[in-house]
Parts: structure tokens; sequence; C-alpha cells
């Protein structure tokens, strides 16, 4: 497995990451020892950069990874770089999402954290949400606090604008920004690749496969329907999925044309768009994630990125990647 640097002068981890909302029944059903299984074949791939947060089912998939790295031992502990979040809140009642950053909230919400996980420090600890009611230093200066502390050893900020990463930096070295980026979402082209080259801060991009729209086995209606966010995602609703499918085959026959999986080519696409870039796919199938894998294998070409570009032009996904509701938090830049 590659490695590539989390941050400036940051330490070594895979180059592909797991995602573990799917731990969680964000896509669909799942089971603990599906994600076990999932752990088990990273370990064996060489993945060693696991993402999560404390609202992926509400703390299940903490707990689940938790769980694992309590159930293999001591040592499968330091085998991993663990990154969770924290800063949304839901309502019990109405599930309503609300947004807090502040020091009290952070450090709370660290706490939960470290118990879920079992563990003394978190890898890398991010705001998942800005909070407009505090300014983005002051809330650097509270995760500064946390590496002071002992309790996390890095920090990032996740769905920014490249304006706010540049104001954070100022105030201390900022470890990675997480955005969707894909294919399909090519949004972070426009200010936030080039901002986190210019500030050594790694480019950890969820959704590199698009949920599932950039593989042999895209989503279905009936696929669809399992997960309350895709279905009240756009792009994944009415006629923008069977349009979306349609968009995306020429890539699929490309892949097959060369012989890899679809999958696998959507990764080495995004390990190509710079060495700070970091996929990190969600999967609940171990078969799918060594097709993941293998797009770290993949050394692409002129050529072969000229084929891509005419099989999938940027521009050619249907439909918004979130709801209004959903675009609530994530700031906008462009």
């Amino acid at each position: 497995m590659i490695t590539r640097t989390m941050g400036r002068n940051g330490p070594k981890v895979s180059a592909l990451g797991i995602g573990a909302m799917s731990f969680s029944d964000f896509y669909g059903p799942t089971t603990d020892e599906a994600s076990f299984a999932i752990l088990d074949a990273a370990l064996e791939l060489g993945i060693t950069l696991i993402d999560t947060a404390n609202v992926y089912g509400m703390g299940r998939s903490e707990t689940v990874i938790g769980q694992y790295l309590t159930a293999r031992g001591p040592d499968t502990r330091d085998r991993f770089h663990i990154a969770t979040k924290a800063s949304i809140s839901r309502d019990p009642k109405t599930k309503a999402r609300s947004f807090d950053n502040s020091p009290t909230h952070l450090a709370a919400e660290l706490d939960k954290s470290l118990k879920r996980l079992c563990i003394e420090r978190v890898d890398l600890f991010y705001v998942h949400r800005r909070d407009p009611r505090y300014e983005i230093e002051d809330v650097t200066e509270t995760l500064a606090s946390f590496v002071k502390a002992g309790k996390i050893a890095a920090f990032g900020f996740s769905e920014i604008a490249p304006a706010s990463l540049r104001r954070a930096v100022a105030v201390h070295p900022v470890a990675a920004v997480q955005s969707e980026y894909s294919l399909a979402t090519r949004l972070p082209e426009l200010g936030l690749v080039q901002a986190c080259a210019d500030t050594g801060a790694a480019l950890v991009a969820f959704s590199p496969v698009c949920r599932g729209l950039l593989t042999d086995r895209p989503p279905t209606t009936e696929t669809v329907a399992q997960s309350a966010f895709m279905s009240e995602a756009p792009r994944f609703t009415g006629d923008n999925l069977a349009a979306n499918l349609v968009a995306t085959n020429s890539l699929r026959r490309l892949a097959a044309s060369m012989g890899v999986p679809t999958a696998a080519l959507a990764i080495a696409w995004l390990l190509s768009r710079g060495d700070h870039v970091l996929p990190i796919p969600g999967t609940r199938s171990v078969d799918h994630l060594r097709d993941l894998a293998r797009g770290c294998d993949m050394e692409l070409s002129t050529d072969d990125l000229a084929r891509i570009e005419a099989a999938f032009p940027v521009g050619s996904t249907h439909g918004d990647r979130y709801a209004t509701a959903q675009w609530i938090g994530p700031e906008r830049y462009c």
C-alpha cells in the first residue's frame, strides 16, 4: 500500500482510508461482524487510515471500532491512524441537526469519542461543521488546546471553504480538510485542492466513488430506498438516478477495457490529483474494499487521464449532491 503524509510534517498513512460511516446503517443494514471483517481486510491490505464521527449511527461506528481494537489486542491500535469528528448534534425526537463549536461542547464530545473508541488519544480530530457563532480562529485555538493536552495528535475541518482554511492555518497548522471529491463531484478543484496544497493540509476525499455511482455495481432504486440520506439526495432520486447511470456507463466500459474495476479507476484518478489527496471510501463489502484498493496500484498515464475525462467529462453528473436541508452546514465558496 502506498503512503501519503497526513498534513505537513505529519505521519505517513495509507493513501487509501476507510470511511466508517458504513459501520452504521447509513447506507443500509449492516452488522458488527461485517465491520470487523472490513477492518481485518484493511490490515491485510495495509490500509491504516480509519475515519469515523460521533454522529455515525449516534456513536455506533466509534463503538464498533473500539470493540474491534479491544478484541484484536493492544498492538492493533498502533496499526491504525484513527480520525473522528464532532460538532453536529441531533435532536433525539425531531432528528433536526444543529452545530456547536464551543470549547465545552467539543471537549465533551471528544471525551465521549475516546471512551467509545477505547483509546487515550485520537490521531486526527475534525470539526465536522462550522458554527457561525464562533470565528474559525477561536475554534482553531480550542483545537490547539486539545493537542497541548495530549488528547489529539492533530486536527482538521470538514466541508470548509479555502478562505476559512487559510484563516485557520494562520493560527495553527491544520493537518487535514475533509470534503466530498470524486470524478462526479469536482467542486474542490475550484480552490480547495489548491489551498490544501499551499497550506500543507491533506485533502481527505469522502465519497470518492460517489456513494457507489462510480462502481461496477451502482445504486438502484431499491438500494437507494434503504438509505434515508440517499433517498433525499437529488442525484439519486427521480430521473437523475437513471441519467447518472447512463452517464457513468462510459466510465464502466473504459475500466473494463483497462481490465480494472471501475471503483479502482475512480480511486486512481483521485490519487493523481495531488500527493496530498487521500480518498476514504466507505463499504460494507470486503470484495468492494479490495476493488477500491487496486486503485492504489495503478499509475495513470497522460493518455489514461485524457480517456477518463473523455468518458466522464467534468459536469456530467445530474442533480446536486445534497438536498436543501443537507446543505445547511457545509461552507459554499463558489
